[in-house]
């Protein structure tokens, strides 16, 4: 083993870099050389691939993101294409593999969650050797216990609610905290644990209104006159349907959830006639520098990789 390529695919994640770190240092402390590919495998159909080196990997470690870019539009399977003036989508996955080869790279490494992984098991069923890390805020993946970027992710939300804790109790409000995970209630439910909220609403167990009511109204009458709530992107009421913020047309996640802290706000607010505030975490749960346990993670995972490709594991 000589070459290796190493991507990162879907959405940015705190601990991308750490892992882009780990792999070049235990692939050059075996005699092999890395090509990072740019923007995902956008940058295998583009060839666009670059020989790492020691300036790119220093100092990577505490930064978000990614050096080498990332996307979650671009399948070689389903590659977008402008034909005659018109957008298609055509089969690129032989171009992939010409351009792994004509550099004489003999594994690739794929860093991403379910829609990249997924592809990357359909370039491995091509016959190309594949070793995936799996990564995502959301720890929403099947088969791995913990995910890198969760831990960051879960520490941002914790810090938030702390925040939305002082002013929820000087106001007298009822505070409604978004957080990400999709279908999954991982974040909402360890940062809900960690920030002390007095409701936790996840999409694995749809919510009634008379449940949140009930805990509130039990906290007012010992004389507690705040609340703090988070819930994930994805919770629903029984019987409800999920809040969804768009539909994105020629991209692999096409409904993009949210809004549910909004409606929770607004619903409380009618049914218990008390001050209601909702905000929304966002991207900003996806950025910034990994925790300690990340980076151990990251560099962890990275490493693995590629041992597993030098042992053909």
């Amino acid at each position: 083993m000589k070459t290796i390529a190493v991507l990162t695919g879907g959405g940015d994640c705190p601990g991308l870099n750490a892992v882009i770190r780990a792999v070049y240092k235990t692939a050059r402390s075996n005699g092999i050389d890395v090509y990072g590919v740019k923007n995902g495998f956008k940058g295998l159909v583009e060839d666009d691939l670059s020989l790492l080196g020691p300036q790119n990997i220093s100092g990577i470690l505490p930064r978000g993101g990614t050096i080498l870019g990332t996307t979650n539009r671009d399948n070689p399977f389903k590659y977008q294409c402008i034909d005659k003036e018109e957008f298609v989508c055509k089969d690129m996955s032989q171009r992939v593999l010409f351009n792994l080869k004509q550099r004489n790279i003999e594994a690739l490494i794929v860093i991403g969650g379910d829609g990249t992984l997924k592809i990357a098991s359909e370039i491995a069923d091509l016959g190309f050797p594949v070793v995936c890390v799996p990564k995502s805020i959301d720890n929403d993946l099947p088969k791995t216990e913990r995910t890198f970027g969760f831990d960051t992710a879960v520490s941002i939300a914790t810090e938030a609610l702390d925040r939305l804790h002082t002013t929820a109790e000087s106001h007298h409000r009822v505070m409604v905290l978004e957080v990400m995970g999709r279908y999954a209630g991982w974040i909402a439910l360890h940062s809900g644990i960690a920030g002390g909220a007095d409701c936790i609403i996840i999409p694995e167990i749809p919510f009634t209104w008379d449940s949140i009511t009930d805990k509130i109204k039990l906290r007012q009458q010992k004389g507690t006159l705040f609340s703090i709530i988070v819930v994930a992107e994805g919770a629903k009421p029984i019987n409800g349907e999920l809040s969804v913020a768009r539909i994105v047309d020629n991209c692999p996640e096409k409904i993009r959830l949210g809004g549910i802290g909004d409606k929770i706000a607004h619903e409380l607010e009618d049914l218990l006639k008390v001050e209601c505030r909702s905000t929304v975490l966002g991207h900003l749960q996806r950025g910034g520098s990994p925790t300690a346990y990340d980076r151990v993670l990251s560099a962890r995972y990275g490493e693995a990789a590629v041992n597993a490709i030098i042992n053909k594991k």
